[in-house]
């Protein structure tokens, strides 16, 4: 198995996305990436996942030296990860056949096939780059040695960065951070307790803490440097107190710790604290779609392995036409949110260009997607649970684990409701509801499909409808604004992923690559608007839509 060549959607995704030579270079990578999730990756995570890691806090002549020991297969998978494909790297430095840093596309796709394979290392991943992302946007001189060593693929020269934010009290609500920093001239310390520590063993960690005189709330908090070893190579000195049993990234270790006069540095404008840790958050939500994404797209892919393998009543489960409507749903979901993760890695690409519309698209879809989509995996995955039935539950199969990895997509990095809130910020801040109507209104202009989908017509209506019904959310008062703002961001959401449907199928049309992605943005666009209506042009190719190929292969209803 290769789940690239399983995945009818990616690879047309690729080419309209990424310009012909990185198109090229991208392509023997997906191929190699592909297999190795489906084979070797997979086993490794199996692996992984009943093998925890374990805490020792004490070596045998009683000195506190609170190591984490990791299952071999891991420390394979980080190698792999890290190493061999750079996944942490590709945005910043030549990897893979890049002379350069890499199209934010192209880590993507990557990172979506890995962890179609393993959900938890992925967290890792994504903060090492968006720990290296913020160094380099906020104090570069300062931290070149932590950048070189974040983005390194040498196995021995490779470090791996952190996010230690949450506190007791001060998680969403980042004014109740009570951690402390003292400065001593050259260095600061801090003291304090951080309550959710994921890839505790990090080398090179970024926290917020106190400043004395600088404040009350946010505005006292900044930004500092918590490295894993002081500069004489002795460890820091902070304590990890346990390490926590989690519902699912059982692989990857999170842990409580306590800062104990920890060795610290600052980072960038300390007064900007908050602004410059909320840059890393952004950057890790985009990596929560992804990843959401990811699990969404094994799942279908054992709901339609299954399916195809099962037969109930003398024809195969994926014969039957209601089994067919409840795998094009699912296929729907996942083919949506791929389509807006690339968009987001598009956006970010062309505003780190200094494109500022892209800027301020990229970053209101990235809370959007996470509120949308993240939420979707956790049902998709459980369909796909559903559909396999009481083998589903079983934990020899991959779906367990699927459903539970599901759950954080949309706890971390802020959960559904703080996302909702920080797309009403955007709306507030930057007119973001009126930029993506005016965005996307005009891409759906500009294609070519309108005959062939007549309810693209509704999506424009629906667009300017968006617009106005944002105008008026920001009109009423301030508790009536939080009431509303999460079903309005779910419903643009749904605009946004439909106009890239349609985009992509226009383009899918115009290249010659048949109407496969027409049948899917069409059933998609009737789900949203006629929901009443069964979508039977796509039910009847879902062969077409699940495998690739052209549609004149799919069956005619009547045949049921």
């Amino acid at each position: 198995m290769n789940f690239a060549d399983l995945d009818p959607a990616l690879r047309p995704l690729l080419d309209r996305y990424l310009a012909p030579d990185d198109r090229s270079r991208i392509e023997p990578v997906i191929a190699e990436l592909g297999e190795l999730a489906a084979g070797e990756l997979d086993g490794l995570a199996a692996a992984a996942e009943v093998n925890v890691p374990t805490l020792r806090q004490f070596s045998p002549s009683g000195d506190r030296i609170d190591e984490v020991d990791f299952h071999t297969s891991y420390e394979e998978m980080v190698e792999i990860g890290f190493c061999r494909f750079g996944l942490a790297a590709l945005s910043h430095r030549g990897v893979l056949g890049w002379s350069a840093a890499a199209p934010h596309v192209v880590k993507y796709a990557l990172s979506y096939l890995f962890s179609q394979a393993e959900y938890g290392l992925g967290c890792p991943i994504n903060m090492t780059d968006s720990a290296a992302r913020v160094l380099e946007m906020f104090d570069p001189e300062a931290f070149r040695a932590e950048i070189e060593a974040l983005t390194s693929t040498d196995a021995e020269a490779h470090a791996t960065g952190a996010m230690f934010m949450t506190e007791i009290d001060g998680g969403t609500d980042l004014a109740q951070t009570a951690t402390v920093a003292t400065d001593h001239g050259d260095h600061w310390t801090l003291k304090g307790r951080k309550w959710f520590c994921s890839n505790v063993t990090a080398d090179v960690i970024l926290t917020l803490a106190q400043v004395p005189g600088q404040g009350e709330g946010t505005r006292g908090l900044g930004m500092f440097l918590l490295p894993r070893l002081r500069p004489d190579g002795s460890r820091n000195s902070y304590r990890i107190d346990r390490l926590k049993n989690k519902l699912g990234t059982r692989s990857m270790a999170s842990g409580e710790v306590t800062l104990d006069d920890a060795h610290a540095r600052p980072i960038g404008d300390l007064t900007r604290g908050v602004q410059q840790m909320l840059e890393m958050v952004n950057h890790s939500r985009v990596s929560n779609v992804m990843r959401s994404t990811a699990l969404m797209r094994r799942a279908v892919h054992e709901a339609i392995t299954h399916t195809r393998q099962r037969v109930v009543f003398g024809k195969p489960l994926f014969d039957q036409p209601l089994m067919r409507r409840t795998l094009l749903g699912l296929q729907l979901d996942t083919e949506a949110a791929l389509g807006i993760v690339l968009e987001i890695g598009d956006q970010l690409e062309k505003g780190d260009a200094g494109d500022e519309r892209a800027r301020l698209v990229a970053r209101v879809l990235t809370p959007m997607s996470k509120y949308t989509v993240c939420k979707r995996g956790r049902w998709v995955t459980s369909e796909a649970m559903e559909v396999r039935g009481g083998n589903g539950y079983i934990e020899d199969w991959i779906n367990p684990r699927l459903v539970r990895d599901a759950q954080l997509g949309s706890i971390w990095e802020g959960a559904s409701n703080v996302v909702a809130l920080d797309v009403l910020r955007c709306m507030r801040l930057h007119s973001a509801h009126q930029i993506l109507a005016d965005s996307y209104l005009e891409r759906l202009r500009s294609g070519e499909l309108a005959g062939e989908m007549p309810l693209v017509g509704r999506l424009d209506d629906h667009w300017r409808a968006l617009r106005d019904r944002g105008d008026a959310l920001l009109a009423s008062d301030r508790d009536e604004q939080e009431l509303a703002v999460g079903d309005f961001t779910e419903a643009l959401s749904q605009a946004a992923m439909a106009t890239l449907l349609v985009e992509q199928a226009s383009w899918e049309v115009k290249e010659g690559l048949g109407s496969r992605k027409t049948l899917v943005a069409q059933a998609f666009l009737q789900r949203m608007f006629t929901p009443e209506e069964v979508p039977t042009a796509a039910v009847a190719a879902l062969e077409v839509i699940v495998d690739g190929g052209a549609p004149d292969r799919a069956r005619e209803v009547s045949a049921w």
